[in-house]
């Protein structure tokens, strides 16, 4: 090996002394360099290390404030097989790491991996065996393992956060599902302290009737004064159903309305509802559209109210993302959150159908075949025109042409129309079909208004040789069937069959509770490690995975979902952090 001295240089050579080895040490270290960037650089290698990583290392949490409680304490001195570690844990890893709670490292066998690579490079002992084992050492430390542990990290979060977006999509769609409580009039109580709680008032169509805004809480404390007016507008409107939001003050507004309710004659429940969203929707361009004159602090009041009444019609307002329900999903990533739950939106809206002359243009912008250009330009002929009589006349409406018209047209309901098939899912295509399925049993479409001939022709319908009547009718049996079905059930709302809103009219203190105490609640949320129960105090009680059946449960969600109303059993009280454990077996 041949070196050269600096100083024996010309001045143009010494300019490019950079491209000169000074010395045997430089060359030795230039070699080994190139030689580590070679290892590393090796997919097999890398593959092979990635694969030993998974089967054998650690994702280790300390942290970094152990003096301090939070939310992360379980993590403090952490530590659990890659891969075995639940989505939820690594979501909440990243989450304490980037608040600077935790600090976080991979565990790997390194002897194993080092071992591996130096068994397939050195083959013999030579005079640069000790050089190539330096030099592999130096390849593992200073450029494999932190990448490999960035890639690791990387993969985990996405799978994570795939898992995530799609325990928010299961949650969400029972959410927007939700029985809706039809035929009420609803007071929306939004509470708050210092501003005051605000009220709103609708009718059972959802229109504003009266707001106003009391003030039974700290400071103020008029607790007589705020029922002498609620009593007032409770009289005057006739209000079935008190709807408190469960953010800042719930507690106390609750406590509020279960005693002002005790003093009135009118039969008068109260309900807690998510607000999850509702200031969200408060300051939206949409808002100020729909209730212009009106302030934005009343307008959440409005949101509550209504999303007691009509949730499907009240959520879809507002950014799906903000309605509160799944795991971690301000740490996923927003782009996919948003495209996943779109899709849950629009299945949930397809699934119940839009009464084309009562939605407003954010529900019928999640119909299959209409944009929210369509679904304004809907909205503005019907201003126009007044109600449509019959789904052909959308074709009237700008851009809506014929391929999105035979997108759209089964989704879409008209109540009260020309045609009672379009109370039904049946599309205009299958218009024919419907009726001569009708012809066989010897009635007419008209006759699905008759509630007397409805119980006829639903047992009749039952009745029907499926095979024989397609060939008959040159139609497919499952297109058949779900005419049949849907003849069966004309103005069906599928949101009816789902678990009813829990309405109270006690209130139950935190204090009040005790081991073994049955409840029933209402499932809040669904994540990877059980599910969030409300039971009427402050706090939702958690079911482990673990207390949800007595038989095995690999995924929550094949037990229980969003909206259900379920029977547990208290197993655990915090009263120091107002936390309450829950279980569902044997709570029946």
């Amino acid at each position: 090996m041949q070196y050269v001295n600096i100083d024996s240089l010309s001045e143009e050579d010494k300019q490019n002394k950079d491209k000169v080895v000074a010395s045997v040490e430089e060359a030795i270290n230039g070699a080994k360099d190139i030689i580590a960037e070679n290892i590393s650089d090796n997919p097999e290698y890398r593959k092979q290390i990635k694969r030993r990583c998974y089967r054998d290392g650690f994702i280790v949490s300390k942290g970094t404030k152990p003096e301090e409680k939070t939310a992360y304490n379980m993590y403090y001195e952490f530590q659990e097989k890659i891969n075995r570690i639940p989505s939820h844990r690594i979501l909440a890893i990243n989450r304490g790491e980037k608040e600077e709670y935790l600090k976080v490292k991979l565990d790997k066998n390194e002897e194993d991996i080092l071992n591996y690579i130096k068994h397939d490079i050195i083959k013999g002992s030579t005079q640069f065996t000790s050089i190539l084992e330096e030099t592999i050492e130096d390849s593992w430390k200073r450029l494999i393992e932190p990448s490999i542990d960035r890639e690791i990290r990387s993969d985990l979060t996405e799978k994570a956060e795939d898992q995530a977006i799609k325990v928010f999509g299961k949650n969400a769609k029972p959410l927007l599902l939700a029985a809706p409580l039809k035929g009420y009039t609803v007071m929306g109580f939004d509470p708050a302290y210092r501003t005051g709680c605000k009220i709103a008032v609708i009718d059972e169509t959802g229109k504003l009737l009266a707001t106003t805004t009391v003030y039974p809480t700290e400071p103020q404390n008029d607790v007589e004064g705020a029922k002498k007016e609620l009593k007032t507008l409770i009289a005057k409107h006739k209000v079935n159903v008190i709807a408190i939001g469960n953010g800042t003050a719930s507690r106390e507004s609750e406590n509020f309305v279960s005693n002002m309710i005790k003093e009135i004659p009118e039969d008068v429940h109260y309900a807690i509802v998510s607000e999850a969203g509702a200031s969200v929707y408060s300051a939206s361009k949409l808002a100020t559209e729909e209730y212009p004159d009106i302030n934005v602090s009343l307008r959440g009041a409005i949101s509550i109210a209504r999303r007691l009444q009509d949730p499907l019609a009240e959520l879809v307002k507002i950014d799906p993302k903000a309605i509160g329900v799944g795991q971690y999903q301000h740490d996923v990533n927003q782009t996919k959150l948003t495209e996943s739950l779109s899709g849950v939106v629009e299945n949930a809206v397809n699934e119940v159908g839009v009464d084309v002359n009562t939605a407003t243009p954010s529900l019928l912008s999640y119909v299959s075949g209409i944009n929210k250009t369509i679904a304004n330009n809907i909205v503005k002929y019907r201003d126009e025109n007044g109600k449509l009589k019959e789904r052909k006349e959308l074709l009237k409406v700008a851009k809506l042409g014929k391929v999105a018209f035979e997108q759209c047209a089964g989704f879409i309901r008209i109540p009260g129309g020309k045609n009672p098939l379009e109370i039904t899912a049946v599309h205009p295509e299958s218009y024919d079909i419907a009726e001569g399925v009708l012809q066989k049993i010897d009635y007419t479409k008209n006759d699905l208004l008759d509630k007397e001939k409805l119980k006829q022709i639903k047992t009749k319908l039952a009745e029907i040789e499926i095979s024989e009547t397609a060939a008959e009718l040159n139609v497919g049996e499952m297109t058949l069937k779900d005419i049949i079905d849907e003849l069966s059930k004309p103005g069906r709302d599928p949101r009816d069959e789902m678990p009813k809103q829990i309405l109270r009219a006690d209130v139950l203190k935190f204090e009040d509770l005790i081991d073994g105490m049955i409840l029933t609640g209402t499932v809040r949320n669904v994540t990877d490690f059980g599910a969030f129960v409300d039971i009427g105090v402050k706090h939702d009680g958690l079911v482990h995975i673990s207390q949800l059946s007595n038989s095995f449960v690999k995924n929550p969600s094949d037990v229980v979902a969003v909206g259900d109303i379920v029977k547990v059993k208290v197993i655990g009280i915090d009263n120091e952090r107002q936390k309450v454990q829950l279980s569902m077996k044997d709570a029946q």
